[in-house]
């Protein structure tokens, strides 16, 4: 009786968005949690090789660091395609098919004979991998209830963030005993291990519809998205904040290593470690945006960060690991707020409106990571925090701008 009485309302019972403490909450922020460990192990894990991969093939800081930046920079330029697939084949499928080819790809990349292989094969990896971040915040914002979208944001972005912990760490912790490729492809087994756990995981979308998609359909509502003020000053934002912090974790370990802190680059590598402050900050930055509003949280997130940076500059490890601290924690902090904050204005066409902001994000990563190259190039450390301290203060100003709007 039980049995027959249960029986109608599974098949007949209308979908509802996934709300906070729910079973189906739990799971679709555990899969993203996953996903986002995949992506950013691929994505970064060259950053924490930078100085060997210069020592191994005789190249410049600026050269390896483009093993970093032609991965984001081809990542930026796919977003827009993949969230256009995304509308026309579901978002489930796209985020599977990328994370599955990128970690392929990422397993093979450590048997690259010359730096220009290596970077042809990095940036076929930022390719695959587009289809995660350019479909996560679209795929969250319809299957999440709007009042827990930013602690569900927060958490997805919390898995970034101890992905770029892994990815960086071991490699590492590998370089002590063995060379570069190794170190490579035990991070690139790793990401394939937690894609495949998204892959089993993953629910599927309850209120996804598909879209014919059409080139001039898709130019209407990106340009409709761009006439958005609010939507712009994410976009910037995005780009800023983003392209600031790659800058620092791209050039810090080269100046651990040297004098006059002269550490061994498996103990320069533990500095990422202190990307725990950012699974913690972009977990809670979500849900404290939920409860006292977004504008204010972006603001103090962004003073936090820019503080942290100042920081860095003595010659003295304490006021560094500090600095470090609170600019890793104020970063994703503000990258929490701010593509939550894109999925909440953007209410039609949300993948658009999230590839922009992403496509904005990776490209701050490519040109301002490659940028701080010849800033570290012509004066060290100190020319590296003031070129990204040029891009706080930018920051700053939007910030401010975004604070004195309504949401």
């Amino acid at each position: 009786m039980t049995v027959e009485q249960s029986q109608p309302e599974e098949v007949d019972a209308a979908p509802v968005p996934h709300a906070r403490g729910s079973k189906g909450y739990r799971t679709i922020t555990a899969a993203l949690f996953a996903a986002g460990l995949a992506t950013f192990i691929s994505m970064y894990s060259a950053q924490a090789l930078l100085p060997a991969l210069s020592e191994g093939f005789h190249i410049s800081p600026a050269t390896s660091a483009l093993t970093v930046s032609v991965t984001t920079g081809l990542l930026a330029l796919a977003i827009v395609p993949a969230s256009v697939l995304s509308e026309r084949y579901g978002r489930t499928r796209v985020m599977v098919i990328s994370a599955l080819v990128a970690c392929t790809v990422g397993v093979l990349l450590p048997l690259s004979p010359s730096i220009g292989v290596l970077l042809v094969g990095r940036a076929i990896q930022g390719l695959a991998l587009a289809g995660v971040p350019a479909v996560a915040m679209a795929y969250l914002a319809e299957e999440v209830h709007h009042k827990d979208l930013g602690a569900a944001m927060g958490r997805y972005v919390a898995g970034t963030t101890i992905g770029g912990l892994v990815g960086r760490i071991v490699p590492s912790a590998v370089l002590d005993v063995s060379t570069w490729r190794w170190a490579m492809e035990i991070a690139a087994m790793a990401a394939l291990v937690f894609a495949s756990i998204m892959v089993r995981t993953l629910p599927a979308s309850q209120f996804f519809r598909p879209q014919r998609v059409h080139p001039r359909t898709v130019a209407t509502n990106l340009a409709g998205h761009l006439r958005d003020r609010r939507l712009r000053s994410l976009f910037a934002l995005g780009f800023i904040l983003m392209g600031g912090f790659v800058s620092v974790y791209n050039f810090l370990g080269f100046r651990l290593v040297a004098d006059p802190f002269d550490l061994p680059e498996s103990i320069a590598g533990l500095i990422f470690v202190l990307y725990l402050a950012g699974t913690y900050s972009s977990a809670a930055a979500g849900a404290f945006s939920d409860r006292i509003g977004r504008r204010a949280v972006l603001l103090g997130s962004v003073l936090v960060t820019a503080l942290g940076l100042a920081l860095t500059l003595p010659d003295w490890l304490p006021t560094v690991l500090v600095g470090m601290a609170l600019f890793t924690g104020g970063f994703f902090a503000a990258h929490s707020v701010a593509s939550g904050w894109v999925s909440r204005v953007a209410t039609d066409h949300r993948a658009e409106a999230s590839s922009l902001y992403l496509l904005a994000y990776y490209l701050g990563s490519s040109f301002a990571g490659a940028a701080a190259g010849i800033a570290y190039g012509m004066g060290d450390w100190p020319a590296t925090v003031g070129f990204v301290g040029v891009l706080m203060i930018g920051a700053l100003v939007l910030s401010i701008g975004m604070f004195r709007r309504a949401e």
